[in-house]
């Protein structure tokens, strides 16, 4: 896990990305580390529209085609930054 895990401006820490994401593939939180590929775990674009809903749910103002764009691989680390910027 990543040494800073405060929450940004719109609450979205690692810890609840993950949470999230452990949530929609069926894992424990603690079996995704913040840089794996979240693509190897399972992680497809019906799965990754779902979570936009639930991010959006919460106040982000999240995109489908941001998240799939932010670089080779999707990871708690990479889209934990995302969000809490949005």
């Amino acid at each position: 896990m990543s040494a800073s895990t405060a929450p940004g401006p719109t609450g979205f820490d690692p810890d609840a990305i993950r949470a999230d994401i452990a949530d929609v593939l069926g894992e424990r939180p603690e079996d995704i580390g913040d840089d794996d590929d979240l693509r190897d775990l399972g992680l497809d674009s019906m799965r990754v529209m779902h979570l936009v809903e639930v991010w959006r749910g919460r106040g982000a103002r999240a995109e489908f085609a941001d998240l799939a764009d932010l670089g080779a691989e999707p990871t708690v680390a990479t889209w934990s930054a995302y969000l809490s910027r949005v």
